[in-house]
């Protein structure tokens, strides 16, 4: 077998990382400022819990909801485009042909070499050259609404269920402060995880999703402690 059928990239993995990625972290995130902010209004555990566990159902179903909309708008984008580029192809096929020389001209081959590719191209299969070439539309790119909501509602159970269950084991008194420091731990693992997967910089992953983690749940701290009832 040669090395390129087993080559791996990373962008193989884009379509479900980003969305594992994402629910995980708003997961984390969320719930873990929720049960700090609701903590620190000096509510009761089992108030807490609530809060946190309606959170986490709320959360995933909007997750859920919010990736299929937003996918599905890209996969009628994509559906349109190539709707009304299978019709130039079966009206001008020729000025087809010339549009996909003029993209393999302007990548580095010589004019003859560039329209002897597409014309091979497009005898082959024509749609998917030009999706592919033309409007940058591949199958590991394509939009997957499905996909999208199932795995960033699983993602978004999976992230918000550790702070959750954190805030289950936790004493009262030190309740904030422990899912706090639990929770900044969940990040951290996350983002190496993430960044490692995709092949960037794990102390930029970490970095990221650190501090954005450790400026929500202060914020939401101090939200409750504004609003909340006496101790």
């Amino acid at each position: 077998m040669s090395r390129t059928d087993t080559e791996d990239h990373k962008t193989q993995h884009i379509g479900w990382l980003r969305a594992a990625v994402l629910g995980a972290n708003d997961g984390i995130v969320s719930t873990a400022s929720l049960i700090v902010g609701v903590s620190a209004s000096n509510a009761t555990h089992a108030s807490i819990m609530v809060a946190g566990l309606a959170g986490l159902v709320a959360g995933a179903m909007s997750m859920a909801a919010g990736e299929y909309v937003s996918v599905s708008s890209q996969a009628d984008t994509e559906k349109a485009d190539l709707a009304r580029e299978k019709m130039e192809l079966a009206t001008d096929p020729e000025r087809e042909v010339a549009e996909l020389t003029e993209i393999y001209v302007r990548r580095g081959l010589d004019s003859g070499l560039a329209r002897q590719v597409a014309s091979q191209l497009m005898e082959r299969d024509a749609l998917g050259a030009h999706a592919r070439d033309e409007l940058g539309i591949s199958e590991i790119f394509s939009a997957r609404p499905l996909q999208a909501a199932i795995t960033s509602a699983l993602s978004f159970v999976a992230g918000a269920g550790m702070p959750l269950l954190v805030a289950w084991l936790s004493p009262e008194r030190h309740l904030a402060l422990i899912v706090g420091i639990a929770s900044m731990i969940f990040l951290v693992v996350l983002g190496a995880l993430a960044a490692y997967t995709g092949g960037a910089g794990i102390l930029k992953g970490i970095s990221r999703v650190a501090f954005w983690g450790m400026l929500a749940m202060a914020i939401t701290a101090g939200v409750g402690m504004m609003f909340g009832s006496p101790a």
